[in-house]
């Protein structure tokens, strides 16, 4: 008998994240996520490479689009296992999904409609991946689960989930799998994040784990400081409001707007900004909200002391959630300067890219970006310095100011992860090191190896690896 591992996703790149744990007959997928790098998107479209329907269980590490994005294809071409994850991770990813699944109905008949005024094919087919109504039948499967508490999934094989500290209700996903008469632990770290930020507990520690699997999406750097991230946030809303320009905020639905309004809300209070109208105009974002006001029990000590004094971040004066359609285009006729938090976080779909439409070509405003943009990205093109950028079908000459906070990342850094790592009691037999682009994985394997000594891998995509006995 021996263990597989099959790395389907989110190797050597950041996106797509899926692991194939095949051990004494079983199939054990841990995530089930969406491509988005622009060069990977065909992925998205291909054929799993095991049929679904011999898959025993999926394990969701968290909610985040490349993690769970893929979810509803998987179970319309035949998966009938469970999906086992959080209780706040199973009601986020509906959320997530039927938004993604909203998106794609909407991106294919636009761009039916363009190809044919055009008179081209575009390189994907022009049909959703998948619709509301196939992501709807997907949540039949979820099966929410507690921290800390192991769960047999199938044939003697044990999960016990821990808390990442990357976003509400993320995991770090412990297998225990048999092994002629033995026992091996195979862990999967998902996205970790930092220590002592706002809102989530710390990630957990882990002192024990024969195999690991490790995100390296900051692998190659450090992040700079909270009270630096602040004052970052601080001068750009000063100064675009001296300036009478608007400030726009690429961000996820999920963690990201929660702590773009923590920041803003504690700002306030600290009087290091003037009051000013704040767009939440992001569904998304404010369903989400719903459920980090729900799930109490997840926050660290310092958010349950803001709650406690009636300080919510989720509630502030001059915060406005822009629910329809009709209230995010009335956000364009707002004559005052304004900080607009919309989706999506790279900028590859959602309401941002009609706020980028409206203010990338007028310098007195900054777009303000405060989360990972991947290669391929709207969000990376512009990150990087084009000049001019595509967006709905048009060129749009970029003229706002273009600020990066590194600082707000919900992703370890390079020391955070090595930091992490150093919880176990004693070296692991091998870890290798996924979700990061190649240049950022390679680096954090060289790390990783002069500091501890340890045997490091950086598997490419669909490599398969028998775990050693």
């Amino acid at each position: 008998m021996q263990i597989k591992l099959r790395f389907l996703g989110a190797a050597r790149n950041v996106t797509g994240s899926r692991h194939l744990l095949q051990a004494n007959g079983t199939n054990i997928l841990v995530d089930c996520g969406l491509y988005q790098e622009r060069q990977f998107k065909a992925r998205n479209w291909d054929p799993f490479p095991l049929p679904p329907e011999n898959i025993d269980a999926v394990l969701l590490t968290h909610a985040h689009l490349d993690h769970c994005g893929l979810l509803p294809k998987l179970v319309r071409e035949g998966f009938n296992g469970k999906i086992y994850c959080t209780d706040a991770t199973a009601e986020i990813a509906k959320i997530i999904l039927l938004d993604s699944a909203h998106l794609q109905e909407e991106d294919a008949e636009f761009k039916r409609k363009r190809h044919k005024r055009e008179g081209r094919k575009g390189p994907y087919p022009e049909i959703p991946l998948y619709t509301a109504e196939q992501a709807e039948e997907s949540f039949k499967n979820f099966l929410p689960i507690h921290y800390n508490k192991p769960i047999e999934i199938v044939k003697g094989v044990k999960a016990t989930f821990y808390d990442a500290g990357h976003v509400l209700g993320s995991s770090i996903i412990k297998l225990g799998v048999p092994l002629n008469g033995q026992s091996r632990t195979v862990l999967f770290s998902g996205d970790i994040g930092r220590p002592n930020k706002p809102i989530v507990e710390d990630p957990s520690c882990i002192d024990e784990a024969d195999y690991i699997l490790i995100e390296s999406t900051y692998g190659d750097r450090i992040h700079q400081n909270v009270e630096d991230t602040k004052k970052t946030i601080a001068e750009v809303i000063n100064s675009t409001k001296k300036a009478g320009g608007n400030i726009i905020i690429p961000s996820f639905a999920l963690e990201r707007s929660q702590e773009v309004m923590y920041y803003i809300n504690e700002l306030l209070l600290e009087d290091k900004i003037p009051h000013m109208s704040v767009f939440l105009d992001s569904p998304m974002a404010s369903s989400i909200t719903k459920v980090f006001q729900k799930h109490r029990e997840l926050y660290d000590k310092e958010m349950i002391e803001y709650i406690r004094h009636n300080e919510s971040p989720f509630n502030f004066p001059g915060l406005k959630m822009a629910g329809t359609t009709d209230e995010s285009k009335a956000i364009n006729s707002v004559k005052e300067s304004s900080i607009i938090i919309a989706g999506s976080g790279m900028c590859t779909g959602g309401r941002v890219k009609h706020h980028l439409v409206n203010n990338i070509s007028n310098p007195k405003n900054t777009i303000m970006f405060v989360g990972y943009q991947a290669i391929g990205t709207l969000g990376r093109r512009i990150v990087d310095g084009e000049k001019q950028v595509r967006i709905l079908g048009q060129e749009y000459p970029v003229e706002a100011g273009i600020v990066k906070v590194g600082g707000f990342s919900s992703h370890a850094d390079k020391n955070e992860l090595l930091q992490w790592l150093k919880c176990l009691n004693k070296p692991p037999k091998k870890v290798f090191v996924v979700h990061g682009e190649s240049d950022s994985a390679l680096a954090f394997a060289d790390f990783l190896k002069g500091k501890t000594g340890w045997k490091v891998a950086v598997p490419e995509f669909q490599d398969e690896i028998i775990l050693d006995d």
